[in-house]
C-alpha cells in the first residue's frame, strides 16, 4: 500500500512537472515569439495621447494591423498589469517584436523621441507648420507661444528677433511635450551654441549674438548654395556696417515684399516701405529674414577681411558673385549680369 501511494505521488509529480514545463514553454512563446509588426519591413510609431486607456491603445494597434496573435497579446498585457498602467507618449514598435518586450516598453513609458529638424525657414508661420505638425499639441498652441512678445522678452528677445533663438539642427524631443518646453529646449541649445569663443568673436566684430544671426540670415539668403563664399559676403556687409553705409541687400527687399519668387529686383521694388528694406534704412533690419544655419553664423563670425563694398551675381550664373571696391566697377559688373538675365529673358 505504501509503495502504491509512493507510485501515485511520483506520477503526480511527473504530471505536475510536465504541466509546469508546458505552461512555462507556452508563456515563453507568448512572451518572446515575434508578434508585433511580424514580417513587416519597418517600425510602427504608436502614439498614445494623454488620458488614453488600454482600449484606446488596443484600437490603434488593431486598426493598423500591428498585432498578429491578438489573444496572446491581450493575455500578457493583463498578466503583466499593463492594462491599468497606460502611459502617454510615442513608442516605436520595431518589426518582429515580442509581446513581452513591447509591453515592458509601454508599461515603463520608455518613449522614442521625435527627430525635430528645421531648416529652410523664412517666416514664423513656416516654423509653426514644420514644428506644430509633429507633436501632440495643436499647431495653434505653438503659434501662440512663438508670437508671444512677453515670453520672447523672458528669453532675451523681441517678437521680431525671437526666431534667432532657433539654431537649425536636429533635436530629439518627446512627442507629448508642452509647446513652452520646446522653447526652453531651444534656449538651452542657443546658450550652448553661443560658446565663449563665439561670443568673443561677436564682440570683436562689434555685434551681439542676435545681430550676428540677423546678418547671417542676410548672408544665407545672398549665398545659400556656396558655403565657401559666405565669409566674403559677410565681410562685405561688415565693411558697410563699419562705415555706416546702407547694406542694400536684395533679399531684404524680397522679405519686405513677402515675395521670394522675384528673380530680378527692380527699382520699383527698392522703394518698398519697410523696416526690413535695407535700401531705405541704415543698419540691420529689426529681425532675421530667415533662420540662419550654423555655416552662415560662423561665416559672419569668421568673415573674410577685405575692402569690398559691392557685389552682384556672376553673369556666368554659377551661384557665385563678383565683388568690387569701386562703385563704377560694380556698375560694370552689374551690367554684365543684367545682360545675362536679358539673354535668358528674365525680366522680373
Amino acid at each position: 500500500m505504501k509503495n502504491q501511494r509512493y507510485k501515485y505521488l511520483k506520477i503526480a509529480i511527473l504530471v505536475f512537472a510536465f504541466l509546469a514545463a508546458s505552461f512555462s514553454y507556452y508563456i515563453w512563446q507568448v512572451a518572446k515569439t515575434p508578434n508585433l509588426q511580424a514580417d513587416k519591413t519597418e517600425s510602427f510609431a504608436l502614439l498614445i495621447p494623454k488620458g488614453a486607456n488600454f482600449e484606446t491603445v488596443w484600437d490603434t494597434l488593431k486598426k493598423n494591423d500591428v498585432v498578429n496573435d491578438e489573444l496572446s497579446f491581450r493575455f500578457l498585457t493583463k498578466f503583466m498589469k499593463y492594462q491599468g498602467h497606460v502611459k502617454p507618449g510615442r513608442y516605436l514598435i520595431k518589426k518582429n517584436t515580442g509581446n513581452y518586450d513591447a509591453i515592458v516598453k509601454l508599461r515603463s513609458g520608455d518613449q522614442d523621441p521625435i527627430n525635430l529638424t528645421f531648416n529652410n525657414v523664412r517666416l514664423r508661420k513656416e516654423l509653426v507648420k514644420k514644428v506644430g505638425s509633429k507633436f501632440e499639441f495643436d499647431s495653434t498652441d505653438f503659434q501662440k507661444v512663438l508670437f508671444d512678445s512677453t515670453l520672447a522678452k523672458k528669453y532675451g528677445f523681441t517678437e521680431q528677433t525671437f526666431m534667432c533663438m532657433f539654431i537649425p539642427n536636429t533635436y530629439d524631443i518627446f512627442w507629448n511635450v508642452e509647446p513652452v518646453k520646446i522653447f526652453d529646449r531651444m534656449k538651452y541649445e542657443y546658450d550652448k551654441f553661443w560658446s565663449p569663443s563665439r561670443l568673443a568673436k561677436a564682440k570683436e566684430i562689434g555685434l551681439t549674438p542676435i545681430e550676428v544671426s540677423i546678418l547671417a540670415s542676410i548672408v544665407e539668403e545672398e549665398q545659400a548654395r556656396k558655403d565657401d563664399e559666405k565669409p566674403r559676403v559677410a565681410g562685405l556687409y561688415i565693411n558697410r556696417l563699419h562705415i555706416d553705409k546702407k547694406l542694400e541687400s536684395d533679399p531684404t527687399v524680397k522679405f519686405a515684399l513677402q515675395n521670394f519668387g522675384i528673380k530680378r529686383v527692380l527699382n520699383v521694388h527698392l522703394m518698398t516701405p519697410s523696416p526690413y528694406n535695407t535700401y531705405l534704412n541704415k543698419g540691420l533690419p529689426p529681425g532675421p529674414i530667415r533662420l540662419a544655419n550654423v555655416a552662415s553664423i560662423d561665416a559672419v563670425l569668421n568673415y573674410e577681411k577685405h575692402e569690398y563694398l559691392y557685389m552682384c551675381a556672376s553673369p556666368d550664373l554659377n551661384g557665385y558673385h563678383i565683388f568690387a571696391k569701386d562703385f563704377n566697377d560694380h556698375l560694370n559688373n552689374a551690367k554684365l549680369y543684367q545682360n545675362a538675365l536679358n539673354k535668358m529673358k528674365i525680366f522680373k
